[in-house]
């Protein structure tokens, strides 16, 4: 009599799925390693040790001694921390709101002519220049002698005496304001002309056909589409502002003008002229703090003037 058997079944552990699965996990860990050990190594290892080292008060050289929170007290009462932060503000007011607008109405304008793209390079190109090289550049058109060539044009031309715009503390604000703007306004057209592609023309010439005006179309279909870009960029132009430095170091000695110093001069100038690491230590997880605060309400704020399309 004939015995039925089972025909035989490869065992779990040898499914080719689940080969492939594993190998494309290898795979994805070898790809990823490179950038994860630079992360821990470039950004987690620093970040920790400046944290560590706020706490303390260290010459580089000498012992380390535990302080506590001296650092950052002897920062929140330093006129001259005060000052950094306020001329940061400052330069942020002025920067964001400006340099975002100009570049929202270049954008609209780019994408509704021909050769817009040729224009786009155009503008982009402050963006791939040195920060150094324009800076020098920005050096030779507002220096406020002879090879000025802003104030000199202004005097010859005109007849008007022009401030002294790296020199005074009042106007070099409004020149660092400029010469940001010009060098990153390129950028955020291209993000805004890449976020007015992903807008369908059907709506604008819906919106024609009802009969809006191009006011009212860029007030109430454009600026509404656009806003998730827009919110985007003003986050990044708000932590770059924050964070500005090697442009105004090149552009005006803030050593010798008190209207140029930021925060992040100021973490310079204790941590690498002065020597104090644990202050400046304290002052960069102070930065660190009022980045994530000012990111935070920004993004608490998107739900009144952020539209996704669903």
């Amino acid at each position: 009599m004939a015995t039925l058997t089972r025909p035989r079944t490869a065992p779990a552990h040898a499914s080719p799925k689940g080969k492939v699965r594993s190998r494309d996990g290898l795979w994805a860990a070898f790809f990823l390693a490179p950038q994860v050990i630079g992360l821990i190594v470039f950004l987690v290892v620093p970040l920790g040790f400046a944290l560590v080292l706020a706490f303390m008060k260290w010459d580089g050289l000498g012992n380390q001694s535990w302080v506590g929170f001296d650092n950052f007290a002897a920062q929140l009462g330093d006129p001259e921390f005060g000052r950094a932060v306020w001329n940061t503000v400052k330069i942020a007011l002025i920067t964001v709101p400006i340099g975002l607008s100009l570049a929202v109405l270049i954008a609209v304008g780019l994408n509704s002519i021909k050769g817009g793209n040729f224009y786009r390079v155009l503008y982009f190109m402050p963006v791939v220049t040195s920060s150094v090289a324009v800076a020098l550049i920005w050096q030779v058109i507002l220096a406020n002698d002879e090879n000025g060539v802003l104030n000199t044009s202004l005097k010859n031309w005109f007849g008007i005496t022009a401030p002294d715009w790296l020199g005074s503390p009042q106007w070099v604000v409004v020149s660092i304001a400029v010469v940001t703007i010009w060098s990153s306004l390129g950028l955020n057209v291209v993000i805004f002309m890449a976020g007015l592609q992903t807008i369908p023309p059907q709506v604008f010439e819906a919106a024609r056909i009802d009969g809006a005006s191009p006011v009212q179309i860029f007030r109430r279909v454009t600026l509404p589409l656009l806003s998730p870009t827009i919110f985007f960029s003003t986050i990044v132009a708000v932590i770059s502002s924050l964070q500005a430095f090697d442009l105004i170091y090149v552009l005006v000695d803030p050593k010798d003008n008190e209207g140029a110093q930021t925060i992040v001069f100021r973490v310079f100038e204790l941590g690498f002229q002065k020597f104090e690491f644990g202050m400046s230590s304290a002052a960069s997880i102070l930065l660190l703090l009022l980045t994530l605060i000012v990111t935070l309400v920004q993004f608490a704020a998107q739900k009144r003037f952020v539209h996704y399309d669903s």
